[in-house]
């Protein structure tokens, strides 16, 4: 049973990155745009453009929940969201209380730590970067062949 879930695990790698970037980037352009309930559930309003920290924060959820979506620079990505979530939690969460569940962090610390593994991770299965990786490498045995070849 464990070499099938180990065989199994950069494809619910690949998953798990699309749907948590999916989700992130849909937060920032819910903020961005006022798409799909706008900011913070205001029913189509957005966040002032250059307002601290939020539109950043927005800006920084579309642009790496998309890249994390994609698989292209994940960890770099990830590493951005996740710092950016784990402001959000200490800096606006935890003034209110010390729990995720009595100061509303929750969602801050479920995307911080989930981006934090996929640092650590990588893209997992279903990744560009896996793609550009193997087309790269593709490339480079190919040169040495030919060199091989011509030598």
């Amino acid at each position: 049973m464990s070499e099938r879930l180990n065989a199994a695990q950069p494809y619910a790698l690949g998953l798990f990155r699309m749907v948590v970037g999916l989700l992130f980037a849909v937060h920032g352009a819910a903020s961005l745009f006022g798409v799909l309930g706008g900011a913070m559930g205001t029913d189509g309003g957005t966040i002032d453009a250059g307002t601290w920290p939020g539109w950043y924060a927005a800006v920084i959820q579309l642009v790496c929940g998309a890249l994390a979506l994609l698989g292209l620079g994940t960890r770099g990505a990830a590493l951005l969201a996740s710092g950016s979530m784990a402001y959000a939690y200490f800096d606006i969460h935890q003034k209110a209380a010390l729990w995720p569940i009595q100061n509303g962090g929750e969602l801050a610390a479920l995307f911080s730590w989930s981006f934090l593994l996929l640092v650590f991770t990588g893209s997992g299965a279903f990744g560009l970067d896996r793609l550009l990786a193997r087309r790269t490498s593709d490339a480079q045995k190919r040169t040495t062949e030919r060199a091989t070849v011509a030598a």
